[in-house]
């Protein structure tokens, strides 16, 4: 027997056709005798329908009534699913997130998991009861206000439950099968990896890939909580059920510890960001406190910079900083450094959208010299010009014009042998 979490994203739960095919692959664990839990999103659209009323009702409008709206998606579908997994005779009952409870801290719409107390789930589970829980929310428990983990929050929920549970795995499900060497749809020959680490999923979930949110990477991988990435749209009879110490058999996409891989790649796939924007602010004096001068004032607007490229101007006294953000917080951005333009000196500031982050990521890169250099070098072949770079242990990260970016993915996946079968 297994403790198993299994999560749905929106696409998966889109209609109540698609919600019997969830039922299907819960069915599937439990007649293998496992204990499961279920979290849910909202049904496809739901959420951004919601939002959209509360944007239309008042475009300055309470965070706390936000959350409140916004959080009923994810009720709909957990009392629907409850509902069709009874009908085919599963025990099975929703839970809503204060109900467990998940407390929160008090930053409503994008509110951190503090703690979940899994006794009451693991009982009910213990019991041959299957829990479908409200994914994206839980309570702050100061003011007894609902509050939301910020979108894609239920992959975040899904990993802690598995943790408070003590999960055996998380399985994630979602409308692909895996995590890929890079994009498919913009490299046919991208291929399914079977194994990744931790570090190289949170490289990929904050770079660019879609398939996991960061924060449910980062707990997953303090807790060393094995994940799973699987295909909703499955055949459910072709998933084998979860079995406790078993071997894993090739399916999906084992997100879990480096020493877990048998062979490292030295390069394990190419992310993409588009969401990035570029501002460069031209000559500004030279001297130490300066920079303190314009990052302070972002990140007391909790406006995150990403890379961050100095160059020393013609006269010697003068320097142009350019850096990276996200292309959402562009205009608050620009409106910080207008107001600190007289403490920093400043004679202009320009920006542009039209920019993306091309990255390499591999733990292999750790033991491995060259990576970056065929990297420019690759680009270089094909006239692509570098604006900003950053690097860490496991990454390298180049921003270049949007245009250029299918041409990049296509060529680095080609340089570091992710093509070969």
């Amino acid at each position: 027997m297994a403790v198993v979490v299994m999560k749905f994203g929106g696409t998966s739960v889109a209609n109540v056709d698609r919600i019997r095919n969830v039922a299907r692959h819960v069915k599937r664990e439990v007649d293998a005798g496992n204990q499961v839990a279920v979290v849910v999103s909202a049904m496809s659209g739901t959420t951004n329908q919601l939002v959209a009323w509360v944007r239309e009702a008042s475009l300055l409008h309470d965070a706390r009534e936000y959350d409140a709206v916004v959080a009923s998606g994810e009720q709909v579908t957990a009392g629907l699913l409850a509902i069709v997994l009874q009908a085919i005779g599963i025990p099975a009952r929703s839970w809503q997130g204060w109900q467990i409870p998940i407390l929160t801290n008090q930053a409503h719409g994008a509110a951190r998991i503090a703690g979940i107390d899994g006794a009451r789930l693991r009982a009910r589970m213990g019991e041959g009861e299957v829990a479908v829980v409200t994914g994206f929310q839980g309570i702050e428990p100061e003011r007894q206000r609902i509050a939301t983990l910020g979108r894609g929050g239920s992959d975040t929920s899904a990993v802690a439950i598995a943790i408070a549970v003590g999960a055996d795995v998380c399985d994630i499900y979602t409308d692909v099968d895996g995590v890929y060497t890079t994009d498919p749809r913009i490299v046919p020959k991208a291929r399914r990896l079977p194994r990744v680490s931790y570090e190289e999923m949170l490289e990929m979930a904050s770079l660019g890939s879609k398939v996991l949110q960061t924060r449910s990477v980062e707990l997953a991988m303090v807790n060393r909580m094995r994940t799973r990435v699987l295909s909703s749209f499955a055949d459910p009879g072709a998933i084998p059920p979860v079995r406790s110490g078993s071997n894993w058999p090739d399916i999906g996409t084992i997100v879990c510890d480096e020493d877990e891989i048998v062979e490292n790649q030295v390069v394990s796939g190419i992310a993409y960001a588009k969401d990035e924007a570029k501002v460069t602010i031209r000559r500004v004096a030279d001297k130490p406190g300066v920079a303190a001068r314009i990052f302070g004032p972002l990140a007391d607007a909790s406006i995150n910079v990403d890379m961050i490229v100095q160059n020393l101007s013609a006269d010697g006294g003068h320097t142009d900083m350019t850096f990276t953000v996200q292309a959402a917080e562009l205009p608050r951005a620009l409106e910080v450094l207008r107001k600190a333009k007289e403490s920093v000196g400043y004679f202009d500031v320009e920006s542009s959208d039209d920019v993306v982050k091309i990255s390499v990521i591999g733990v292999g890169m750790r033991s491995h010299a060259g990576v970056a250099a065929s990297m420019f070098k690759a680009l270089a072949e094909k006239n692509i010009n570098i604006l900003a770079i950053t690097t860490s242990e496991i990454k390298v990260s180049v921003l270049i014009d949007s245009a250029y970016t299918e041409l990049a993915v296509r060529t680095l996946h080609s340089v570091y042998g992710l093509d070969r079968e």
